[in-house]
């Protein structure tokens, strides 16, 4: 999550949505930036209002994914993340270590199915709609951005706040390309539709 002042600006990160890119991208052209101590970078839009209401009249920016690739993405990061910890790397190997998160992906699911199939039952966030982070009663983002136009979109952003849009937008902490539909039986297909059905309907996503 990201507060400007100046730009009357929140952007709120979902994970696995392109959104450390989005960061990379603001940050350097608006040195003002800020975040709400105490609260997670993931932060959802109804937890950051209940922190600072007056932010509820700031232009409001999110990203989404397909439900699918997006837990395909998320379950290639921690791989990547074995990886690195198998050669060496003190970072990874603190990541893999301990109660958290990825050591217990790493730890407690064999393959990309179990991940799949048991891993909302054990996890919030696996479970948790992207829709959930950018909609409260009262209040919903203003501009949600989408990971599969992710260029155009964020130039949008960027023009929006009158920003210089680099001629290619960077990615950072992304995974090369895959086609997902090659990853999941019917049985993980239709378990991620129930999971994220409030997604589908709120985006019009489709295996």
């Amino acid at each position: 999550m990201l507060v400007c002042d100046a730009h009357r600006f929140l952007f709120v990160h979902v994970q696995k949505t392109g959104g450390v890119s989005v960061e990379h991208l603001l940050r350097p052209q608006l040195p003002e930036v800020r975040t709400l101590d105490g609260l997670s970078r993931h932060a959802r839009l109804d937890r950051i209002l209940r922190a600072e209401p007056g932010l509820a009249d700031y232009w409001t920016v999110g990203f989404v994914r397909n439900p699918w690739a997006r837990l395909l993405s998320w379950y290639g990061m921690v791989q990547r993340f074995r990886r690195l910890a198998d050669k060496g790397s003190p970072k990874a190997q603190g990541f893999l270590t301990g109660g958290g998160f990825m050591a217990g992906v790493a730890r407690n699911y064999p393959d990309f199915e179990a991940f799949v199939l048991k891993g909302p039952d054990d996890w919030k966030r696996l479970r948790t709609p992207q829709v959930a982070y950018l909609r409260t009663p009262t209040r919903q983002a203003d501009f949600v951005g989408r990971t599969e136009s992710f260029d155009d979109d964020v130039r949008r952003v960027m023009l929006h706040l009158g920003l210089d849009a680099p001629a290619a937008i960077p990615r950072n902490n992304a995974a090369p390309p895959r086609d997902y539909r090659t990853e999941f039986t019917p049985l993980m297909r239709d378990r991620v539709a129930e999971v994220f059905a409030d997604d589908l309907e709120a985006f019009g996503y489709v295996f």
